[in-house]
């Protein structure tokens, strides 16, 4: 009982103080939530609780719900040919680079997957700070289709981790195939319908609306997807991620409302997904023999993957913005936490890795972070000049 009470005392502590000591530090507020909740539970005043666990796996669908939110399905089909083959051949370098690193190294397939994520999540912080840059807005674009596929092979992934190569894995395919050439039809009839008679879409969600409609019709779409996810038994995080997409994609005149989401989110249920994944942290780890290198090592591979691949761009953007892109692509913070834990409960990387993994996610963020903000300072002091 005490103990319980203590967990969520100290929950609660966290979600509340994390922004403030955020915006001193400078820093945004998912690593340290995760720092706070390495640190909090190293000394005991978190535990393993079920109620805790279901509650940051709650919180984890809900991030990739907000992830999908992000991305306007109209707007990423409207992007020009020429801008959708660069974007793809910066992904199809960043799988190369990844394959042929892990291939080096004689690394694990795994590997091959972890090191090119991509997610816009903190893509997004960087705006509130810089604004619509050239350089963020093709980086939200490069991101969105990025992430897709990203969480397309979270999917594969973790069907491939659970069946194994035999039959399972076969019948998990052919069921996402279907769900997937299902959800295209959905799609396509639902923008045939709101097309037709734009007056639904207003009727779903009233632009005055005291009744939370939109709220209720979100989470409605959301849990319906999870679901159907739970019953062909693929991962939730796809079916959450889709239902996402649905809300920019067919409810544009709710503007406002990904944000609405995101604030619930980030003020409640995405902060204990983090703090969760801080408490799995044994700061004792920080002593095992090689782990700093190791995920020293996987920072910089990861971002200079991304720099590199970032250079099909420089055409078009610049030597600066297309490196900015790709410094903003290197923080994929939310999927690399995720990825590596669904890898680590399946016995596809040790506990070493997996330590190693959670570091460099750390990492990541406050490189990447300062670096960027060094090019900023040196080229507004370069205007001034």
């Amino acid at each position: 009982m005490i103990d319980d009470v203590k967990l969520i005392f100290t929950i609660s502590l966290i979600v509340i103080f994390s922004p403030f000591f955020a915006k001193i530090l400078k820093l945004p507020t998912t690593p340290l939530e995760i720092v706070f909740g390495s640190v909090l539970g190293y000394v005991g005043f978190l535990h393993h609780q079920n109620i805790f666990d279901i509650v940051a796996e709650f919180g984890f669908l809900y991030l990739m719900f907000i992830a999908g939110t992000e991305i306007d399905l109209k707007k990423v089909l409207k992007t020009p040919p020429k801008l959708v083959k660069m974007i793809l051949l910066y992904l199809l370098l960043l799988y190369a680079f990844s394959i042929a690193f892990s291939l080096y190294f004689s690394l694990g397939k795994i590997f091959m997957v972890l090191l090119p994520l991509i997610s816009v999540g903190l893509v997004a912080t960087l705006s509130k700070e810089y604004g619509k840059t050239d350089w963020l807005t093709l980086s939200m674009t490069a991101g969105g289709i990025g992430e897709v596929v990203s969480i397309a092979l979270l999917t594969l992934v973790s069907a491939a981790l659970e069946y194994g190569s035999g039959i399972g894995l076969f019948k998990a395919l052919f069921a996402l195939i279907l769900f997937l050439l299902f959800m295209l039809l959905l799609f396509r009839s639902l923008q045939l319908l709101f097309w037709w008679f734009p007056e639904v879409s207003v009727a779903l969600m009233p632009h005055n609306d005291n009744k939370e409609q939109d709220i209720r019709l979100s989470m409605g779409i959301f849990f319906t997807l999870v679901a159907v996810m739970l019953y062909l038994d693929l991962e939730l995080a796809f079916g959450a991620f889709l239902a996402g997409i649905f809300i920019p994609t067919f409810f544009e005149h709710k503007y406002e409302l990904p944000e609405k989401l995101a604030s619930f989110g980030f003020g409640f249920l995405i902060p204990i997904f983090f703090i969760h994944i801080g408490s799995t942290f044994n700061l004792n780890a920080l002593l095992i023999d090689g782990l700093i290198v190791k995920a020293l090592i996987i920072t910089f591979v990861m971002i200079i993957m991304r720099l590199l691949s970032s250079l099909v761009f420089i055409k078009e953007y610049g030597l600066r913005d297309s490196i900015l892109m790709g410094l903003s692509q290197s923080m994929p913070l939310t999927l690399l936490i995720a990825m590596a834990t669904l890898a680590y409960n399946a016995d596809s990387i040790d506990q070493f890795h997996y330590y190693a993994f959670i570091l460099a996610s750390l990492f990541q963020v406050l490189l990447v972070m300062l670096v960027i903000k060094i090019i900023n300072s040196y080229q507004k002091e370069k205007i001034i000049a």
